[in-house]
């Protein structure tokens, strides 16, 4: 089977992810449990924070009035007292309740206490150094938002009004597919020639797990239409497949025209280097990504197709890669009409080529602290230009 006409890498995916739609459901997890998930539906806030009105500061509670012409040549004495009246304070800490009649707080080291006087030497105003009610949250505010995605701060709000549990967007279900007659089980036996450890399932359900979604691993399958088409028939209960292997133009790269009869193949051939034998395909309403074999080919892929793709499923915001500005090395060669991912190694502000070319050499990403990406239109960067990398997690 030839290429389809092979397509501008940012346009398959918007064409993949165009297909996609949101997984339905949602499930009821203790706050604790839900760094990184998604929220099921707007969150109310049931009560204030804070409830009562706090001191901000360690000090004493004072009538804002009585401090009035205090400075540090001109102290204003108060009375040490229980209650709140003219020409009285009392001690407090932060965070705890202002007393009834104080409106002010004046922080410690604006004081100096002498047994039951206290000297001011600090002007206040009225509210300072105190925390009104709900000047955190008020009460019926909308803390969270339907599909935002949860952050360790923002479970600590959610643990301030006293919330232990919430509905989250349950994570996508995905079936991960390694395919190939040269795939031997990790640690099963001795390698012969010709066969080589199965890792790009490992790899995928690796990363799958790390981007939101729970992988549902398979064993390896065989380069045989019919089996490969079993295993697809046979997890079509999940929320996405990614198949590994069988995508070229080879006498035993069978994935692509399985896929296609089954469903819609929307892309086979993508302008992306390593990984122009990627297809894309949509069976039953599940999306489908087949990554080639060739482990980086199969890393770029998971990364420009898979992430973003499991993201939409989960509902989980698009997020900008996470980026550092070096200077490159070295020059980088790149084929026009191509996204080329270039593995490079930091070090001292420098970003150095690890393989422009090679996309069987696994280990090339392992040493690698990220890509630099070159645009399809772009013949390569020159040794010295400044450039983003984007990191590998």
């Amino acid at each position: 089977m030839m290429f389809k006409k092979r397509m501008n890498a940012d346009e398959a995916k918007e064409i993949f992810l165009n297909v996609i739609k949101p997984v339905s459901g949602h499930e009821l997890l203790p706050v604790e449990h839900c760094d990184g998930r998604s929220v099921a539906e707007d969150i109310i806030a049931g009560i204030d924070v804070p409830h009562y009105r706090r001191a901000a500061m360690d000090g004493y509670a004072v009538r804002a009035s009585d401090t009035l012409g205090a400075g540090s040549g001109s102290p204003v004495v108060l009375k040490l007292g229980q209650s709140i009246e003219k020409g009285m304070c009392i001690r407090v800490h932060t965070g705890s309740p202002v007393p009834e009649g104080a409106d002010a707080v004046v922080m410690l080291e604006d004081t100096a206490s002498h047994g039951g006087s206290v000297e001011i030497y600090a002007q206040v105003h009225p509210l300072k150094n105190v925390g009104e009610i709900g000047e955190d949250v008020r009460g019926g505010e909308a803390v969270l938002r339907k599909n935002q995605r949860l952050r360790p701060c923002d479970i600590a709000v959610l643990a301030s009004l006293g919330i232990q549990s919430i509905n989250v967007m349950r994570k996508p279900l995905v079936a991960v597919i390694p395919t190939g007659e040269e795939l031997v089980p990790r640690g099963e036996r001795e390698l012969k020639a010709g066969e080589v450890f199965e890792t790009n399932g490992l790899m995928a359900s690796l990363y799958i797990r790390k981007w939101g979604g729970l992988p549902r691993l398979l064993d390896i399958v065989t380069d045989d239409p019919e089996k490969i088409r079993e295993a697809i028939k046979s997890n079509l209960d999940v929320d996405m497949i990614i198949i590994s292997g069988g995508t070229s133009v080879g006498r035993r790269d069978y994935v692509p025209s399985v896929v296609g009869s089954m469903g819609e193949l929307l892309v086979h051939g993508v302008g992306i280097s390593p990984g122009k034998p990627t297809a894309l395909s949509i069976i039953s309403g599940k999306p489908v990504v087949c990554m080639p074999g060739y482990p980086v080919a199969g890393i770029v892929a998971l990364y420009f197709f898979a992430r973003p793709g499991l993201r939409k499923l989960a509902s989980l915001p698009d997020e900008p890669d996470r980026c550092v500005r070096a200077v490159l090395s070295e020059k980088i060669t790149s084929r026009t009409g191509y996204k080329t991912f270039a593995r490079v190694k930091l070090e001292n502000g420098k970003a150095i080529p690890l393989a422009t070319s090679g996309a069987g050499i696994l280990s090339s990403v392992s040493k690698a602290d990220g890509f630099v990406i070159i645009p399809p239109n772009i013949e390569g960067l020159s040794a010295g230009e400044e450039v983003d990398v984007v990191l590998i997690e």
